[in-house]
């Protein structure tokens, strides 16, 4: 294992650079969730009471509140089922997200990946070892933008398996059409999900997961008491609300109409890889890794892709912005991808000459 599972978007950030490496929401938090925060924060001189959130959050997707763990952020809940579990065969889906292979190594159980091949990196069910007794994947996929169809994640659930699907860009996706989190007829499934992405609050640390209430109560035996701040449980609560879902859809259809402008800015020497759904999208770039840091001193952030497995120095990863910063992107990409007195690459590249096969990744 060579990839840093611990390197994030957020490492790639520095002052005076225009940040395409994270993937939350601009503009975000909005005004009304910063005056619940404010006045959650005047509330905390008491212990956080999380029924109110737990119960918001299971009526906003049809649960049981035995269903719902609240955690803080989706990362806590990769690493509370890491220790709930003893699986004997973990199956990642590859690639994704690297903290739930990361938090399963730390708890001291074998991983084995699975790596979709390009340039789709799409999901096929039956490549998917019939005894692994857990399997995770992400939906839409984190850094692929890749939305797998429902039904491809449901040939996955079985007894004795846990199925482990990551949403926390579910909501970017307009109507969210392919999402399992109301799904209460899916054996083993645990979906988890996040507030950080389109309310712009990863310094907070607010999540949630759904699973079956046994293994919800396994969770939660690892987890601290009070893990879950006050303003963390007023924003559950707050964001569940209709006229939140409602902002949330919009944000959802804005991002697909900006997601578009985004590609089409886009200099033709540059590969955009699979068919992107969430807000971002994973391009492949000649010489990669030098056009990032130019780039950089250019005063552009964006995520670098090799500490994905299954991705290399030439993938990046770039977040959806408004078409003017997309269009202002995309002429400092033009600039980058041509070294000071070299030449740029040749044009209409196909994806399939840039991403390797499955078996040039085993």
């Amino acid at each position: 294992m060579s990839e840093d599972l611990r390197h994030h978007g957020d490492a790639e950030l520095a002052p005076g650079l225009v940040d395409l490496a994270v993937n939350v929401r601009a503009g975000t938090p909005p005004a009304w969730l910063r005056a619940v925060l404010h006045e959650a924060l005047d509330a905390s001189a008491g212990y956080p009471d999380p029924g109110p959130a737990r119960a918001a959050v299971a009526r906003l997707h049809g649960r049981d509140p035995a269903e719902v763990l609240l955690t803080a952020g989706a990362a806590e809940a990769f690493t509370l089922l890491a220790r709930a579990l003893a699986p004997r065969r973990a199956v990642v889906v590859h690639p994704s997200f690297t903290e739930p292979e990361a938090a399963l190594r730390a708890a001291g159980h074998p991983v084995q990946r699975l790596l979709l091949p390009g340039p789709q990196h799409r999901l096929d069910p039956a490549a998917v070892p019939a005894d692994a007794d857990l399997v995770v994947l992400g939906n839409p996929t984190n850094p692929t933008s890749v939305l797998h169809p429902a039904a491809d994640l449901r040939a996955l659930a079985r007894p004795g398996r846990v199925l482990l699907v990551d949403e926390a860009f579910a909501d970017t996706v307009p109507g969210e059409p392919e999402s399992l989190a109301g799904a209460r007829d899916v054996p083993g499934l645990v979906v988890v999900r996040s507030l950080t992405k389109t309310w712009g609050l990863a310094g907070l640390r607010v999540g949630y997961a759904f699973g079956p209430p046994g293994l919800v109560a396994a969770m939660a035996a690892q987890q601290p008491h009070w893990a879950v701040s006050t303003p963390a449980l007023a924003a559950l609560a707050a964001c569940s609300s209709d006229a939140a879902q409602a902002e949330a859809r919009r944000a959802a259809e804005r991002t697909a109409t900006d997601r578009a402008a985004l590609r089409d800015a886009l200099p033709p020497e540059v590969t955009v890889l699979g068919d992107p759904r969430s807000s971002f999208l994973l391009l492949q770039v000649p010489g990669g890794a030098a056009v990032r840091e130019r780039l950089r001193a250019a005063g552009w952030a964006v995520r670098r892709g090799d500490t994905f497995p299954g991705l290399g120095p030439d993938h990046l990863r770039v977040a959806v912005r408004d078409p003017d910063t997309s269009r202002a992107f995309a002429d400092a990409l033009r600039t980058a991808l041509t070294p000071p007195g070299g030449q740029a690459p040749e044009p209409g590249l196909r994806s399939s000459e840039l991403v390797p096969t499955a078996e040039e990744l085993r």
